[in-house]
């Protein structure tokens, strides 16, 4: 059997590619969403004594929050990413309803496909202390729906799968995924040539073959294989055979702590899990099936997707309650300075105040400074090691060539701009690099607005340029003492005396 191992350096690869995705490449690419929508909400408060009358907690409800659940979830993700979502589901007559198809019009969701059943709209109610959950109450009717519902929500589901570039089955076993709706829509989406994930339920996946891949949990792949989750050597290659059996492309399998494992027929790729602190693993498996079709929907391979999905996964567990991804929190991740290429730090104007919008969405601080950085000496490196200490992003605009000229003379300078935004960009404490055409930074500065501006100790607050502007929205200047007999020009002369 061939053994597809985790590769770190795979992720890295493709993460120029990932990131140009996450910032704007989504954006491009529609998903339809069909299944069992739902509205969470969670009632909040503290638990300080047992009540009289039963041997029950009290508890102090301090507040409740509301979200779009269920299918809803994997649709809010979706958004997250900044993939455009049709949802087509049941959901009733009721104010449930109104308050769910209010947070997905605020997000954008199309939700033509939603058909007013004669059900009331399925809600689940978590009581929550301390972040413990202590009781959830679900809403929901086990009649199942008319046939002629069923058969209104397969032809609007066929209709909007003509115009979707990925398909997601979110099944929650409440009735909106009848098994010829599910072989309706996977043979159209076989015929087009696009992906179908499945989040299955229950013992039998027959209804979803054809798929291109199916997601269950442990224990739901336990369920169908009838093997316990605790025996992962037994359970994995009997799962694998399930492949060939339902004419699927692969099993991807979450494994909680373990991570996720893309099970083909006779091979297997494993993603460890990279989340840093567990808080509520709650729609996790919403995320991880909305960041992995976001992936085959723009021709990511699976195992990029999966690795996608998995830190998508990560940031969404280290949260509590219901909560999707959002671009800002996946931007934030991938471009941490220590696992960044260099030249995925050089922007041009507006694709930097893209990545600061998702930066500060994800409330980090924006350091700026600027310089001709040419002959880079340790003046400068003290300088950007200082720049990390006064916050959590350091961006740094370069004077281009025609810029250094004016400033400096036409001998300069030494090192063309492209180069000295690459060396720049190579350097651990930085983060962003722009280039700038003007002879002063007061313009970019203005566009930046960055929370701290920072200078070396040959300038003073009132030379400092933009420093008036920085105030004005609240931030602040640092002057770093400079180191006595470095400087470009000195480095030059030395270079020019030893000819």
């Amino acid at each position: 059997m061939l053994i597809i191992c985790d590769d770190e350096e795979m992720l890295l690869k493709e993460q120029s590619r990932l990131l140009e995705l996450i910032e704007s490449g989504f954006a491009a690419f529609r998903i339809l969403v069909i299944g069992d929508v739902m509205l969470d909400r969670s009632i909040w408060g503290d638990v300080e004594r047992i009540s009289p009358e039963a041997p029950v907690p009290v508890l102090r409800s301090v507040g409740t929050t509301s979200s779009p659940g269920g299918a809803a979830n994997v649709a809010m993700n979706l958004v997250g990413l900044g993939v455009r979502v049709n949802q087509a589901g049941f959901w009733g007559d009721d104010s449930e309803m109104r308050q769910l198809s209010a947070f997905l019009t605020a997000a954008g969701v199309d939700a033509s496909g939603m058909i007013v059943a004669g059900h009331s709209t399925i809600s689940k109610t978590r009581i929550v202390s301390r972040n413990q959950q202590l009781l959830r109450l679900d809403v929901e009717s086990d009649v199942p729906h008319s046939e002629a519902e069923n058969q209104v929500l397969l032809e609007r589901s066929i209709a909007l799968a003509r115009m979707a570039d990925a398909i997601i089955l979110s099944d929650y076993a409440k009735g909106a995924l009848s098994a010829p709706l599910c072989q309706a829509v996977i043979a159209l989406a076989r015929e087009r040539g696009i992906p179908v994930l499945v989040d299955p339920k229950g013992r039998d996946f027959t209804k979803y073959a054809g798929a291109t891949t199916i997601c269950p949990n442990l224990q739901e792949l336990g369920l169908v294989a009838g093997i316990s989750p605790t025996h992962l050597e037994r359970l994995l290659p009997a799962a694998q055979q399930l492949v060939a059996q339902l004419g699927i492309d692969y099993l991807t399998v979450t494994m909680s702590e373990k991570g996720i494992r893309i099970l083909y027929a006779d091979s297997f790729f494993h993603s460890p899990t990279r989340a840093r602190e567990v808080f509520d693993v709650t729609g996790a498996g919403d995320t991880v099936i909305a960041a992995l079709a976001a992936s085959l929907a723009a021709g990511l391979d699976p195992e990029t997707g999966v690795n996608l999905a998995n830190i998508a996964a990560g940031i969404v567990v280290a949260k509590t309650g219901t909560s999707p991804i959002a671009r800002s929190e996946l931007v934030a991740e991938f471009t941490k300075s220590t696992q960044m290429k260099g030249p995925d730090k050089i922007l041009d104007l507006d694709h930097l105040l893209v990545r600061l919008a998702q930066w500060r969405a994800n409330g980090e601080r924006i350091v700026f400074t600027n310089g001709c950085f040419d002959i880079l000496h340790v003046g400068h490196i003290t300088l950007l090691e200082q720049c990390r200490e006064f916050g959590d992003k350091v961006v740094i605009g370069v004077n281009s060539d025609a810029s250094v000229r004016g400033l400096k003379g036409p001998t300069r300078p030494v090192v063309g701009e492209r180069e000295r935004a690459r060396v720049l960009a190579a350097l651990g404490s930085t983060d962003a690099v722009v280039i700038f055409d003007e002879a002063t930074p007061a313009d970019l500065i203005r566009r930046v607005r960055p929370d701290v501006l920072v200078k070396g100790g040959d300038y003073t607050a009132s030379t400092i340029v933009g420093a008036d502007e920085v105030t004005t929205w609240g931030g602040r200047v640092e002057i770093v003492p400079t180191v006595i007999g470095v400087s470009t020009t000195n480095t030059i002369q030395k270079m020019t005396a030893n000819q």
